[in-house]
């Protein structure tokens, strides 16, 4: 473990390899689990306010779970997360051309549509943010899942490691300073 800027960060994060091949796995993630994408504070804002702008690029079934029951939802024991449909795919979730699954909300961020690119546990997985709010405290931990057997074998091949593959959502984050923490903190781990 490292405690990079207050954040406990996991061992995992720098020894596992980790790279989503979304040609193998067709973005299970949004479709499986037990619930939907965990939200920060701010994000469940941020969905109610863009839910119009996101409407052209959601399905229609989509559309009718977040008629029925919100832009999000709060789950016992976890707290705000995403509205799925029917107990099982993400709401925002999308398909495209190839089968693949993938983000409402990031393909509206991507043709300018909103300003927000998706919530904040799904750019990071597999890394999971444990909070503590009574003492500020945050725990960066790796998170296994079958459904991602695939990264792990790609991102083994291509010798990526979980904090690499995750440099752009864990600047957007934390910010570059604890990013390049994170990079010393490997380098000396090598040494």
């Amino acid at each position: 473990m490292f405690l990079i800027e207050g954040k406990l960060v996991s061992d995992e994060i720098f020894e596992e390899k980790f790279v989503c091949d979304l040609s193998a796995c067709k973005g299970a993630c949004c479709v499986e689990g037990d619930y939907g994408a965990p939200l920060e504070k701010g994000e469940t804002e941020i969905l109610e306010q863009i839910q119009e702008k996101l409407s052209p690029f959601l399905s229609e079934a989509g559309k009718e779970a977040l008629k029925k029951d919100g832009s999000y939802v709060i789950q016992e024991g976890v707290g705000p997360t995403t509205t799925l449909i029917n107990g099982k795919e993400c709401a925002y979730m999308t398909v495209n051309d190839r089968g693949i699954a993938q983000c409402g909300i990031e393909t509206a961020w991507k043709a300018g549509a909103t300003d927000f690119r998706k919530p904040i546990s799904c750019h990071l997985y597999p890394i999971r943010v444990k909070k503590n709010e009574v003492v500020d405290f945050e725990a960066l931990n790796y998170d296994r899942w079958e459904i991602c057997k695939a990264a792990c074998t790609l991102g083994a091949k291509l010798k990526i490691p979980v904090y690499k593959f995750l440099k752009e959502p864990l600047i957007r984050k934390y910010g570059e300073s604890f990013y390049n923490a994170l990079e010393d903190a490997a380098n000396n781990k090598e040494k």
